[in-house]
């Protein structure tokens, strides 16, 4: 056993390179380092102490990540917080520094751009390579794109760089040992132009605002130093932050186009993942004051379950209209030329960062500032709601975007609850903020009438912000009429008052005045929000209205396109696409609403409704087991169930005589009182005796305790008709049962 070589400890290297006193990884000694295999994010690269000019040794990573490595091995699989908790995200291994680092650091020549004037430098010619350093040829200024550091060089006496892990736009990214905290591995940041001043007005907006950012999804920021550059003396600024060993998201879906022909991505529900574990990151920045500007998968790093933000480059102050503006083709919103960075351009650059991670698309040339269509792309096709989010959030004007990242959370969260319940058929069910449940179901006797299905339909949510809400919580009264007097001598009038006087309108059959209503709130034409009678430009509920007060008076076309419109704009709720369904269905569009109805109700059984709906729909294009099987799914705590499998047994029973039979089994099984019992037998058995073979023979089982045969059903159908007469409610009902019974026993020759 080797003694540990770090100063003052005198422990001795256990065989699994730990020392035993101390507890860190003892220091590999120079030539004695394996050679380091290739890093799957930043290229080829070699361990530290394996090349020329590297230090004497090299600092391992500190007890909590030396120890968060070996944890990783023994813990079990699972679904981490990733996803809202709801999916399950590969784990990528914390990976060891000393893997990562550049053997040979440089800027390719197709990569090397003028920082002044942008035009292309450094290039090669005649079979020469490019120069890494020289002055432009069309501007005269200068670049260089050479490392500052080089392995072995000590800064502010503390940090010791071991090498490049990266580069990008704004810098070089240094490996270091921090030996005055127990040797952990830390990240210095520079600039790959120290010429450019806007390079380094962005280097100082970095250090400023990583200084008071404090989130566990953005990385973190330990110290500024500066130090003389080894060639012109020159003082240049470094940011130490973290060292966040994991993999890219972009790297993520260059190694799966690696493998394979090249337009692989990662899982809608995997980005979907992301994007909400990163978008709390984003709305902490927004609180605080600040914009990204630069969000994109190059800048998503994640490391066992856990996803960090980095290059924080491009941040700058959201009332800041005079400092550079940093981004990237493709996902830059396009104002920002015209009306510059915002909120709204933050969360577009998360829905153009979500559609890349999602599928392969020309996001840079022929969809710059648009996406596919869902004709032309088959995850859209598959995912309505998920295209009606990218919509939104890319949308060209940034007030119809989303209006901040909590919002955008969750709506991505609810399309996420149904990419994840297509893929396993199991249920995600989950409370909207924006939606009253189902009030009371419809459709569950036979095709619904538009009238009773509005007023089974969820309704929206009151804004409890609002200033009248504590008045609408306590103004309830049965009778729509004396609702709409009482809103309308509400104490202060406001956009929530002013909707449910439109909802009362509606629900009283008042849908003219309702309409008048609307076209009334719809009339500003500048929002302004300080006025609480004005709706926001992307407020939903007035579209929502619309379609109500249609699909009452009939109107189903138009009620259609408004439910369409609030579908677009929140895209993770249930309540519009029930809606649609129900639109669909009354238009006799069985496509349309059986796939609408079946989002809903595969997502979460609470809507019954739309189980109903889509066994009805399944029924009329020929779909009897699936119809079945959508009644049998009704769970047995629902209120409904009895009625779902009483609806299971008639569409059953619409099948040859084998499924009559087996409808018979399940209604025998059913708790139901004498009356209807006695009716649905009748039922089966009526028409079992018109399915009968036509050659006379007779088929094997029994039926509600009857042969299968003619005599024996007519016997089995006048006693049920007799047990009807005894239990109707009138003596007319009681002679017209007493008739069919007549009518229907068997013949005999007496």
């Amino acid at each position: 056993m080797r003694t540990c070589p770090r100063p003052a400890c005198g422990g001795g290297v256990e065989q699994d390179g730990f020392c035993d006193r101390c507890g860190l990884e003892a220091p590999v000694l120079v030539g004695t380092a394996p050679a380091a295999p290739v890093s799957p994010d930043t290229g080829p690269g070699t361990g530290p102490g394996t090349g020329p000019g590297t230090a004497p040794w090299t600092a391992s990573t500190s007890t909590s990540s030396s120890g968060r490595s070996r944890r990783a091995s023994t813990r079990s699989s699972g679904r981490g917080r990733l996803g809202a908790g709801l999916v399950e995200v590969p784990r990528i291994p914390y990976r060891d520094p000393k893997t990562a680092v550049l053997a040979d650091p440089e800027v390719p020549e197709a990569k090397r751009f003028c920082s002044s004037c942008g035009k292309e430098v450094g290039r090669g010619k005649d079979g020469r390579p490019g120069r890494v350093e020289g002055f432009c040829a069309h501007c005269g200024h200068r670049y260089s794109f050479t490392p500052k550091l080089a392995p072995g060089e000590v800064l502010h006496e503390q940090y010791e760089v071991l090498g490049c892990l990266a580069h990008g736009g704004l810098g070089w990214i240094y490996l270091a040992a921090d030996h005055a905290v127990n040797d952990r591995w830390v990240v210095l940041k520079g600039l790959l132009d120290s010429g450019d001043a806007d390079a380094m007005a962005a280097a100082m907006a970095e250090r400023r605002f990583l200084a008071e950012v404090e989130h566990p999804n953005i990385v973190k920021i330990h110290n500024f130093v500066r130090h003389a550059d080894r060639a012109s003396g020159e003082l240049v600024d470094y940011i130490v932050m973290e060292y966040v060993g994991g993999t890219s998201v972009k790297d993520m879906i260059k190694a799966l186009r690696a493998d394979g022909t090249g337009r692989e991505s990662l899982p809608v529900a995997q980005a979907i993942a992301y994007a909400l574990e990163v978008l709390p990151a984003l709305g902490y920045l927004h609180g605080v004051g600040l914009l990204y500007c630069d969000f994109k998968p190059d800048n998503v790093i994640q490391t066992e379950e856990q996803l960090k933000l980095i290059d924080l480059g491009a941040v700058r102050r959201i009332d800041d209209r005079h400092s550079p503006i940093y981004g990237t083709i493709g996902y830059q919103a396009p104002e920002i030329g015209t009306i510059g960075p915002s909120v709204a351009s933050d969360l577009y650059t998360v829905g153009r960062a979500l559609a890349v991670m999602s599928f392969p698309f020309d996001f840079r040339g022929a969809h710059r500032e648009s996406l596919p269509s869902a004709d032309d792309e088959p995850v859209l096709a598959r995912h309505d709601s998920f295209r009606r989010f990218l919509g939104r959030a890319t949308h060209r004007d940034p007030e119809q975007r989303f209006a901040s990242a909590e919002e955008m959370a969750e709506q991505l969260t609810g399309v996420l609850r149904e990419v994840l319940a297509q893929q396993d058929d199991v249920p995600r069910p989950g409370l909207s903020r924006q939606f009253t449940p189902e009030r009371r179901a419809f459709g569950t006797e036979g095709a619904p009438d538009a009238r009773a299905a509005a007023a089974g339909l969820p309704v929206p949510q009151v804004d409890a912000a609002d200033p009248a809400a504590g008045f609408l919580a306590t103004a309830t009264t049965g009778d729509p009429d004396q609702a709409v007097a009482a809103l309308r001598a509400a104490p202060v009038s406001t956009v929530e008052v002013r909707l449910q006087v439109v909802r009362a309108l509606v629900e009283a059959d008042r849908v003219a005045e309702a309409e008048a209503e609307l076209d009334e709130l719809a009339t500003p034409s500048l929002f302004d929000p300080d006025d609480p009678q004005v709706p926001a430009p992307d407020d939903w509920r007035p579209d929502w209205y619309r379609g109500l007060a249609a699909l009452v008076d009939g109107r189903t076309a138009r009620a259609r396109e408004a439910f369409e419109r609030v579908c677009d704009v929140v895209p993770g709720e249930a309540g519009p696409k029930l809606a649609l369904a129900l639109c669909a269905e009354l238009a006799e569009d069985p496509v349309t609403a059986a796939a609408h109805y079946r989002v809903v109700w595969r997502t979460d059984h609470a809507y019954v409704s739309a189980a109903f709906g889509l066994a009805r729909v399944l029924l009329a294009s020929g779909g009897r087991e699936a119809a079945v099987r959508v009644l049998h799914s009704v769970p047995e705590t629902s209120s409904h169930h009895v009625a779902a499998q009483v609806a299971a047994v008639r569409a059953q029973a619409g099948g040859g005589l084998v499924d009559v039979v087996a409808a018979g089994t399940r209604l025998s099984g059913l708790e139901l009182d004498v009356a209807r019992r006695a009716k649905l037998t009748a039922e089966l058995l009526r028409t079992a005796l018109e399915s009968l073979p036509a050659d006379g023979s007779t088929p094997a089982g029994r039926l509600s305790g009857c042969e299968l045969t003619e005599v024996g059903l007519r016997s089995g159908l006048e006693r049920c008709y007799r047990q009807l007469a005894r239990l109707a409610d009138t003596p007319e009902q009681r002679i017209a049962l007493v008739d069919r019974a007549n009518a229907v026993r068997p013949r005999t020759l007496v």
